[in-house]
């Protein structure tokens, strides 16, 4: 048994390999810093942040969250699923990394279509400073969702326990990060 193995075994310890949780806190601490500055400016300017959030699509971001938080589920029940290491448990884990990832495309698919429809609307970068956290916090995000769902259709391939539970924790940074920038951006 490897030492990661030991760690990840280890119900003292935190599961997986260190570097994943490295990158996990230093994305966090990232998206944490420019939520913190997304929020001293709203201070300055409560009713223009107010004006700008009234615009977005409160509803598609609230469907948005359900589907992203069932892709983590999906993929946390991959995750228990390959620490079994059998042929039938290998599928079970393919196909539950599958419907995480069709769950990513489909958050991706609806932040397009609002994407689409605030900058058809002109609610680009420079509308106000709102728009333009909310375009840099949320692009961010897509392109970790997408970075995500490559990770996880990798992992399939071999779908080994400590690949699918690294993936799985990447994952559910990415639902974390969604689930913090949704009430921050859509509802506050």
């Amino acid at each position: 048994m490897t030492e990661a193995t030991d760690i990840r075994r280890n119900p003292g310890g935190l599961p997986g390999e260190l570097i994943m949780w490295v990158l996990i806190v230093s994305e966090l601490a990232v998206f944490g810093a420019a939520l913190l500055i997304f929020l001293v400016l709203r201070l300055g300017d409560p009713q223009g942040f107010a004006d700008s959030q009234a615009q977005l699509h409160r509803l598609s971001a609230g469907i948005n969250t359900m589907v992203l938080v069932s892709s983590g589920f999906a993929a946390a029940l991959a995750a228990r699923a390959a620490e079994t290491g059998t042929a039938g448990a290998r599928r079970a884990v393919r196909r539950l990394l599958a419907v995480a990832i069709l769950l990513g495309g489909v958050f991706l698919l609806l932040k397009g279509v609002e994407y689409a429809d605030a900058a058809r609307r002109g609610l680009g970068l420079e509308a106000h400073v709102f728009f333009t956290f909310y375009w840099l916090l949320t692009l961010f995000h897509a392109a970790h969702v997408l970075a995500g769902m490559v990770i996880l259709s990798i992992v399939s391939i071999r779908a080994n326990a400590d690949a699918v539970e690294a993936s799985a924790q990447f994952w559910h940074m990415v639902d974390l990060v969604w689930v913090i920038l949704f009430p921050v951006i859509y509802l506050l």
